[in-house]
């Protein structure tokens, strides 16, 4: 893969924008499940450069985890690294993306990974499979974008467009011919693979007069079920199937995706992307037909609804093998806060953190400090366990809003069963925050409104086949519990997936130390790991 510049028009305008091989999107990767998956990555641009297979479980291969700072330094210009990863037991639909500042504003693909050979999926087969990957854009450069906010210290700008597969369609300028078509058959069935790769919107989507099923999440095959609408946040992947109408209707149909929001007051992206679903006739011309039935953008109940069909297939095939004893169990605040003002100034500087925390990169990787056992000015193993600062959590925000700074690891040690609950808070308003765990899949074990209740919330927990994802929505002005076996060696970067939460400070780290065994034990780096 060769990262570099490439012109693209979009929205009536041209610019420069970094990509993959000069495409935007970038080429889709495809794999089988139990394949070793070899990528020269080359840096041909004025930026550093990573690389993050979102979703792979990467069984100690951290270095090929790619979060910058946190498992690598950044590529440099002109450099090449070579990420090697084997995909274990994993199959479905995952993707990558840069992951360092906003470059996967533009550097992004979807990831296929079949199953092994004359393993059928566990539902009939399409006819034909499709990837669907949602994309945010901006006419002007994302990285002045985030430059200009972290100087203010106020909100970046907002994105001008979403995209289908690179294309925002005919509800924007200039862009009746940039749109994403999709040529059907009547009666047969296709596999629609979509991510999510926005940087700050969580996406409904909907095909007019179509109805969609369900039949896996983030690479992980869910009981199926059957709706007009979905909701799908950044970091995440979902499999619907799509049943073609029996006949050639007269009418072509909108695919629609507009953004879940509940920031008010405050700005946010509120227009909609659209594709065309077509139904090839001969000679037919037709108007497409539009689906005003996404939800309100605030619309909360139907997320949850939504959210709560979710279950893991719990087959002996495929089992939902949740940790049913707890060793670790965790609480941690998500939300947001402010940094404290110079001196005799006025001003509001936003931040966001997890237990008060809001993370520094330090200037090396975190993994290589801790595999060379050079930690020391580096990081702290000293990240708090529950809000060093307790208070009604999604009642009246506390006077003081001001968020801590440091490089602090939470340390696991190894097939340690943790139990994390992650409370949204009230500070500077409630929302929805779609958390990332790299390097493992946890199950969602509860959710609920207000104030977690650690007396009476467990009872409802479902651990017979709570849904496996690797990025969950922590529900506005709610909770969600998580449980996953820390069965993997390395230091793991956790983060919302809105990337300006993720700038402000939304990001920890997990240290899971070496196992006694062989098998347990980080492989050491490879020889051309890049060097800060």
């Amino acid at each position: 893969m060769q990262v570099q510049m490439a012109n693209v028009t979009r929205l009536c305008g041209t610019k420069s924008i970094v990509t993959v091989n000069g495409e935007y999107p970038g080429p889709a990767l495809l794999a089988r499940e139990g394949d070793r998956v070899v990528v020269r990555v080359t840096n041909r641009v004025a930026h550093n450069v990573t690389l993050h297979w979102h979703g792979i479980r990467q069984l100690r291969t951290g270095w090929a985890d790619g979060p910058a700072y946190v498992t690598q330094c950044p590529i440099q210009t002109g450099q090449s690294y070579v990420y090697d990863f084997t995909v274990t037991g994993q199959r479905g639909t995952l993707w990558w993306h840069a992951h360092i500042s906003w470059l996967r504003a533009t550097v992004y693909g979807a990831i296929i990974i079949l199953p092994k050979h004359g393993v059928p999926y566990p539902f009939a087969a399409p006819h034909k499979e499709v990837p669907v990957v949602f994309g945010e854009w901006w006419k002007a450069d994302t990285e002045a974008v985030v430059r200009q906010a972290l100087r203010t210290g106020g909100a970046p700008n907002i994105s001008d467009a979403f995209t289908i597969n690179g294309l925002p369609g005919p509800l924007y300028n200039c862009s009746a011919k940039d749109t994403f078509k999709l040529k059907v058959e009547p009666g047969k069935t296709y596999m629609l693979r979509l991510v999510n790769a926005a940087l700050n919107d969580e996406l409904f989507f909907s095909v007019a007069n179509h109805t969609l099923t369900v039949v896996e999440v983030d690479a992980v095959y869910v009981k199926p079920f059957t709706v007009k609408t979905l909701i799908i946040s950044p970091g995440q992947t979902t499999n619907v199937l799509l049943t073609a109408k029996p006949f050639h209707p007269k009418a072509n149909f909108y695919m629609s995706a507009a953004p879940y929001s509940t920031i008010r007051p405050g700005t946010f992206d509120n227009t909609t992307v659209a594709g065309i679903l077509e139904y090839q006739k001969p000679g037919s011309p037709s108007v497409p037909s539009f689906d005003k039935d996404l939800p309100l953008s605030n619309d909360t109940g139907f997320v949850t609804n939504f959210t709560s069909k979710l279950r893991s297939l719990a087959t002996p095939q495929y089992p939902a093998a949740v940790p049913r004893s707890v060793d670790k169990p965790f609480f941690f605040t998500v939300g947001l806060g402010t940094l404290p003002c110079p001196a005799n100034t006025t001003c509001q500087q936003f931040a966001a953190a997890m237990n008060n925390v809001s993370l520094v990169l330090p200037s090396t990787a975190l993994l290589q400090s801790h595999f060379t056992g050079v930690s020391r000015g580096v990081y702290g193993s000293n990240f708090p366990v529950t809000p060093l600062l307790k208070f009604n959590y999604t009642g009246a925000p506390p006077n003081n809003t001001n968020v801590a700074k440091g490089t602090k690891l939470l340390v696991l040690p190894f097939n340690t069963s943790v139990e994390l609950v992650m409370q949204d808070t009230s500070i500077l308003g409630f929302e929805s925050h779609p958390l990332h765990l790299h390097g493992f899949n946890f199950f969602v074990v509860g959710q609920g409104f207000g104030n977690y209740d650690a007396v009476n919330d467990p009872a409802k927990f479902n651990l017979v086949d709570p849904v496996e994802r690797n990025t969950v929505g922590v529900p506005a002005g709610g909770w969600v519990a998580i449980r996953f076996l820390a069965d993997n060696p390395g230091v793991w970067f956790m983060h919302c997936h809105l990337e300006v939460h993720t700038t402000w400070g939304l990001r920890m780290a997990w240290l899971v130390l070496d196992g006694s065994l062989p098998s347990q034990k980080l492989l050491p780096p490879p020889a051309d790991l890049p060097k800060c």
